[in-house]
């Protein structure tokens, strides 16, 4: 089944290497990612970043479970990708942190196709919400403890 994705940008005050960095800490999402409940790192890469990690997250319509697999390019892309299950039958997404003059601009995509009937609309505000609190969490969070 295809399905559009969201696609939306932020621009955050600090270098992509910082921005990466926060955003790799797939264990802290429950503290700034809006919506993400619980995160528990399942396994981890050679370099000790989540590599597959459960989330529970609030995605306006119910409250979903999903396993994602994680493959990073420092420091310009995360990307995650779903085991199918229970709630998501697809689901894929990426961060690119692109430098620009006054620091980072963050590109942020997701696509997700629910194991349940939603109707396009109510899909569409879902993950345009789950991208914009994410973006705008990410902002806050590394620019809140850029001196940390």
């Amino acid at each position: 089944m295809l399905s559009e994705s969201t696609l939306q940008t932020i621009e955050v005050r600090s270098s992509p290497d910082r921005c990466f960095e926060v955003a790799a800490n797939v264990e802290d999402y429950p503290e700034w990612v809006g919506g993400v409940r619980e995160v528990e790192v399942l396994d981890r890469d050679d370099q000790g970043r989540p590599a597959r990690a459960t989330l529970v997250m609030d995605a306006i319509i119910r409250q979903i479970k999903v396993t994602l697999l994680y493959d990073y390019d420092p420091p310009r892309t995360i990307r995650w990708t779903a085991e199918p299950g229970q709630d998501i039958r697809e689901l894929d997404g990426s961060y690119e942190f692109h430098e620009i003059k006054k620091g980072t601009e963050v590109v942020y995509m997701l696509r997700v196709v629910p194991s349940f009937n939603v109707p396009g609309f109510l899909r569409n505000q879902a993950e345009k919400q789950i991208v914009g609190m994410a973006l705008r969490g990410l902002r806050s969070r590394v620019e809140d403890t850029e001196d940390t």
